[in-house]
């Protein structure tokens, strides 16, 4: 809700407080303002000028030499404005003058003539162009014939103003309309509150000659009214009232149409004006919609409707969408005579269902899905038509014709000062109570120290005892609210162990060089059983179905977090981000509920996706691309961090590469897997050669112990010995190491893979895997033979286990 400072003053007068400080007495009584924008910049020396003559450039096609009177002098101006004619009132910034943006207008020439200001548009003088009427948004803007020669522009056109950005919460619909703003800004300043004229003097002629209402869908319209207004001159609006619903972010358009929405603003209410002589009958008719029925709205498009919506009818065809939208085929135009003004309660309900149903969402709607006051409908047609008889010249006639079943009851809630004061630990007095209530315009009775309190239908968010607490607390001043520390023994918060873990991970692999990503949750039925872990798929998982999806991209939860994080590689490398490495923990969902009579269990994991460069330095020429041996030492590195010994084996998975794809495990069971995708999913969704990882987190943190440990940095050297076998082509270098350690414990320190070999000088069917061992001993030195029995021992037992024969 955009609020108007000057608007605003009509009901109320601020005084000579400033924006910023109503702003932050707003937000202390619980109703956040967003941000504070003013109209326009500060401009200075612009005034209102008569043009007494207007004549073509000597020299100039697209110029106009203008002669205008300024009240204390007349200046020659040129203007390039294709409308600019003698005997208008426009705005003129005078020599010496300065404009939004810092603009200074000084003397000129132009094409060899002279000219001494400038003509302006409403967008030079700082209006926002989205709020600029369309007849003049290509030209200057042109002032009523009354308004006064030498007249400051500032104030006539609003542009001292500024407007309020409110944050509402739902249950403050009240605060959707002006005079809500104003009933809060009286209550917080003490004000007098001034309520709008509502004055109509109606004709002889009846409106019910003319117009019949029948409500047929009386639960979902409870009051419908129908006023008839004659004699109407469709022209633009009064210049105060564009300007107020150019503050609120709505651009005029003539005076009838601006005339509903700016009752709109004021009251909260909806009024829809139809053309009379369009509507096509003299009967309303508010029913529901037939099946595939259609009617084409104001925004031109064809509605296709069920019977879930409300629409109203002139018996025959529908001509609006109740409290959405309006027809085409009876929108006022320039040369509407008669209007049909409508003011309707619709429930709140009925409203949703059909934005739901069409997409449509409008000022309109947004007021009725929040509920409107019962008791300001009709007011609110009323105050429409005095406005129209005002600046329409129009003549309205007795009724209005009515459909009126409208619950109206006031709620009443009861409070006392002792309940109050429990429960907000205050001191409040029932005197100060009584004050707070006068200030909010709520009607009392006090009796042996119960305030029963009426409460006026317009705050429909009050029903109960909490309710009213909370009015009286805010009034009062959350700041005025005692505070106090908690009693008996407490201590700090912090952060779970299974918090710090996902945290220290997250650490580990942006530290690694891989960015965090969030992806959707949601995918689609193809996705849906793709790049599934093993230890996943063994528990045949069924997926998990969304009722009323987004879209058929997003109608299942996930089994796999892998699917969704390609698509956004896919997506970057389509935009020439090549270089990508990609890391996200998130949730899966797993369900064995054919019928979904549970909620699926959520499961923690954590994916990865890598591919192009993992290292480009062009100075040194040196690049380094990624493999499968990076991705994997990834994922090594981040166990060893955690202190977790896994252990990986040769797969075949569906959607990776057959031959360089690896399961996880840890003590034999499967946590998750690694390697490329599969050629064919790279070629379908334009990858480049992509390398994954999947891992079960909820695993991980069962086995994950925390426990700190500590080493000591060894006194005495260390000694490296390096070794090479000739083993068979298919024996792995992994099942190598492990015997190497096992063996070397505990003066093997470290095992490192650091050559394969296959090809010329071997033997037809094998390979050469050279390996660095790191010795050391803790407590001393090493003598020589200690480490050549240790060396003996491991070549003997490779050999004989794996049938390997040392490379000389």
């Amino acid at each position: 809700m955009l609020v108007s400072i000057n608007w605003l003053n009509n009901y109320v007068d601020t005084g000579s407080i400033s924006p910023e400080e109503l702003a932050e007495l707003i937000t202390k009584t619980g109703i956040e303002v967003d941000g504070i924008d003013h109209i326009a910049e500060q401009s200075s020396n612009v005034v209102i000028g008569h043009v007494d003559a207007c004549d073509q450039h000597p020299n100039a096609d697209k110029l106009n030499l203008c002669q205008v009177d300024v009240g204390d002098e007349k200046l020659q101006i040129i203007c390039g404005a294709p409308n600019v004619r003698q005997g208008q009132k426009v705005a003129v910034a005078k020599p010496g003058a300065v404009l939004p943006g810092n603009m200074k207008i000084k003397k000129a020439k132009l094409r060899g003539v002279e000219s001494n200001g400038m003509i302006c548009s409403l967008q030079e003088l700082g209006i926002a162009e989205k709020y600029v009427p369309k007849d003049v948004a290509d030209g200057i803007f042109v002032f009523p014939d009354d308004t006064a020669v030498g007249a400051d522009v500032q104030r006539l056109l609003n542009l001292d103003d500024a407007v309020l950005e409110f944050d509402l919460t739902p249950n403050r619909s009240d605060a959707l309309s002006m005079l809500g703003v104003a009933y809060e800004t009286s209550a917080i300043l003490d004000k007098e509150l001034t309520m709008p004229d509502e004055g109509v003097q109606p004709d002889s002629e009846l409106a019910s000659d003319y117009i019949s209402v029948d409500v047929e869908a009386t639960d979902l319209n409870p009051y419908y009214g129908a006023f008839i207004v004659k004699d109407i001159e469709v022209k633009p609006s009064p210049l105060w009232m564009r300007n107020a619903l150019m503050a609120a972010g709505i651009r005029p358009i003539n005076n009838v149409v601006d005339i509903t929405n700016y009752v709109l603003l004021e009251y909260g209410q909806p009024l829809h004006a139809f053309d009379y002589d369009r509507f096509g009958s003299s009967n309303v008719v508010v029913r529901r919609a037939g099946d595939d029925e259609r009617m084409t709205t104001l925004d031109g498009e064809e509605r296709v409707l069920s019977g879930d919506n409300l629409v109203i009818t002139n018996g025959e065809e529908p001509v609006a969408l109740a409290g959405v939208m309006g027809g085409s085929n009876t929108e006022v135009n320039d040369n509407t005579k008669t209007i049909l003004l409508e003011a309707a309660y619709f429930s709140p309900q009925a409203v949703r269902t059909t934005v739901r149903d069409t997409g449509l969402r409008s000022d309109s709607s947004t007021r009725f899905e929040k509920g409107v006051d019962p008791n300001r409908v009709e007011r609110a047609g009323f105050r429409a038509c005095h406005l129209l008889e005002e600046y329409a010249g129009a003549t309205v006639l007795t009724g209005p014709v009515v459909f009126d079943e409208l619950d109206r009851t006031e709620k009443t809630v009861a409070i006392t000062e002792k309940a109050i004061n429990h429960r907000l630990g205050t001191v409040i007095t029932s005197a100060e109570i009584e004050t707070i209530l006068t200030k909010l315009q709520f009607p009392f009775v006090e009796n042996d120290d119960v305030f029963t309190v009426t409460v006026p239908t317009r705050r429909g968010d009050i029903v109960i005892f909490e309710d009213m607490l909370e009015e009286i607390a805010r009034m009062y001043g959350y700041d005025n609210l005692p505070y106090t520390l908690p009693e008996g023994s407490s201590q700090a918060g912090g952060l779970t162990k299974r918090q710090e873990l996902k945290r220290a991970i997250s650490s580990y692999l942006q530290g690694a060089g891989l960015m965090e990503t969030i992806t959707y949750s949601l995918t689609d039925e193809a996705s849906i059983g793709r790049l599934m872990s093993p230890d996943l798929r063994m528990k045949e998982p069924e997926p998990v179905k969304l009722p009323m999806p987004m879209s058929e991209d997003h109608n299942y939860l996930r089994l796999g977090m892998l699917p969704e994080l390609l698509k956004s590689v896919a997506y970057n490398r389509a935009r020439n981000q090549m270089d990508i490495s990609y890391f996200e923990m998130g949730n899966v969902f797993i369900s064995n509920e054919q019928t979904l009579s549970h909620q699926p269990k959520e499961n923690l994991r954590l994916a990865g996706a890598m591919t192009g460069m993992w290292l480009r330095h062009p100075w040194q020429h040196e690049q380094k691309q990624v493999d499968f041996y990076l991705i994997k030492g990834v994922v090594e590195g981040l166990f060893a961090f955690l202190d977790i010994p896994i252990s990986f084996e040769q797969a075949k998975l569906p959607d990776m590469h057959p031959g360089r794809c690896a399961s996880i495990s840890i003590d034999g069971r499967t946590i998750g897997f690694l390697g490329q995708t599969h050629p064919v999913m790279e070629k379908d969704m334009d990858l480049g050669e992509t390398f994954v990882f999947d891992i079960d987190l909820e695993k991980v943190m069962d086995l994950y112990t925390n426990t700190t440990g500590y080493e000591p940095i060894p006194k005495y050297p260390a000694i490296a010995r390096d070794i090479a076998f000739i083993v068979d082509e298919d024996v792995k270098a992994g099942d190598i190491k492990e015997t190497i350690e096992t063996e070397g414990t505990p003066l093997v320190k470290n095992v490192r893979i650091f050559d394969v070999y296959k090809g010329e000088n071997l033997p037809e069917g094998k390979k050469s895997i050279a390996y660095s061992l790191f010795y050391q001993d803790p407590e001393k030195t090493l003598q020589d033979d200690e480490v050549e029995q240790s060396y003996q021992r491991i070549v003997t037992s490779v050999n004989e286990k794996f049938d390997a024969y040392v490379r000389s």
